[in-house]
């Protein structure tokens, strides 16, 4: 879909328009609880995407599919005289694959909260390999070694204040 305002407008108004058709004009009995979830037109306005859920079985949703291609016409000609448009765009209805992608995306969810509380009983019992902090050590040996240092480089320069002085009166 582009971003053309007048393809965003009329897309609301078709998915506004067939969702009332839906309830109220269409009588087939092969249509299940259906909810239309997106509209999307194309940047000439020629071509209308309209995607749909439905609440219930497979036998159910194959029917409400079955019952929207059937009465794709009376909900063409419908848009058409409401939208006032030149030309009425022809309607494809798809089944979205949100609420499937959904489940999906809760069952990794879900085996990923499992995954963690078995890692979570695995580290109440166990121990370091090694030390808890390898590396504090290290560094504090290291800060030892240089405050050390530091004082002798000190010691060194307060033991002959005279050294430094008779280098800069010859030059």
């Amino acid at each position: 879909m582009t971003d053309n305002p007048r393809a965003l407008k009329l897309a609301d108004r078709i998915k506004v328009i067939v969702a009332t058709m839906l309830d109220s004009r269409v009588k087939d009995p092969r249509l299940g609880f259906v909810t239309i979830t997106d509209v999307r037109v194309s940047g000439d306005l020629q071509h209308a995407t309209l995607f749909y859920t439905v609440f219930g079985t497979d036998e159910e949703r194959e029917g409400t599919a079955a019952a929207l291609v059937s009465a794709t016409g009376m909900l063409r000609r419908e848009v058409g005289r409401q939208t006032g448009v030149r030309l009425t765009p022809t309607l494809e209805f798809i089944a979205d694959a949100v609420p499937e992608n959904a489940r999906v995306i809760e069952d990794l969810l879900s085996e990923a909260r499992g995954r963690d509380a078995e890692l979570a009983k695995a580290k109440e019992g166990a121990d370091y390999a090694g030390e808890a902090e390898p590396y504090r050590a290290a560094r504090d040996e290291a800060d030892a070694a240089d405050e050390t240092h530091g004082a002798d480089d000190l010691e060194e320069r307060d033991a002959d204040p005279d050294e430094g002085t008779d280098e800069r009166e010859d030059a």
